[in-house]
């Protein structure tokens, strides 16, 4: 790489993190995670100078790449502690599930489609980010063999939390995933699992594709 093309990385990527932060991502850990994290590597083909914008990109298999101010404030809501184990359901391109492994102890990350995982997985190699476990599979009904989680993040919309996955969550833990009912209207809303029962925050609202029950065929 040239030295006037790695000067414009580099101001791509420092205008990348102040847009992070002009969006309300301000916790230091979450911001330091997605700096160590180039999301350049997550985004592939004619979308790849677009990587450093703060916009969703499309992937394979008619999914996209969220906007890394969702990331950021999804990671931030989860507050997620070195000794924790995470959950993330809908791995996608991997960006998110890479960003949570510079702060959790392990992350296993789940999606229907078998070429994400694969492809996400070449990635996280790339990377040597050994503490992520990737898994094709059904996500709504999480991992029961691995539960409980500290902290959940789904990245696909439902009309209501999933049951198997709030019943996954550790009392003491959270669950920061968008809900609603048409990909209009979704709302992105932290729960936290009590003694007692659970608690629900509204934080923002946002658009994501849907949570599809199923292995996909591909």
């Amino acid at each position: 790489m040239s030295e006037g093309a790695e000067e414009d990385l580099a101001e791509r990527k420092m205008r990348f993190l102040f847009a992070l932060r002009s969006k309300g991502v301000t916790d230091a850990r979450t911001l330091h995670a997605m700096e160590g994290i180039d999301r350049g590597q997550f985004v592939r083909g004619i979308f790849a100078d677009r990587a450093y914008e703060d916009m969703p990109l499309p992937i394979a298999c008619g999914q996209t790449i969220s906007q890394p101010s969702v990331v950021g404030l999804m990671t931030q809501a989860a507050d997620v502690g070195s000794r924790d184990t995470v959950l993330e359901i809908g791995t996608g391109s991997g960006y998110q599930a890479a960003i949570l492994s510079q702060l959790a102890r392990r992350v296993y990350t789940v999606d229907r489609h078998r070429r994400l995982v694969r492809e996400a997985e070449g990635v996280f190699t790339a990377l040597r980010l050994t503490n992520i476990v990737a898994i094709s599979g059904d996500g709504s009904h999480g991992l029961p063999d691995q539960a409980p989680f500290d902290r959940i993040i789904v990245t696909a919309a439902a009309e209501d939390p999933p049951g198997p996955l709030l019943a996954q969550l550790k009392i003491g833990g959270i669950m920061v995933l968008p809900v609603g009912q048409s990909d209009t209207v979704q709302s992105l809303i932290r729960v936290r699992r009590l003694e007692t029962g659970f608690d629900y925050e509204e934080l923002r609202p946002v658009r994501f594709v849907p949570l599809v029950e199923g292995v996909a065929n591909d």
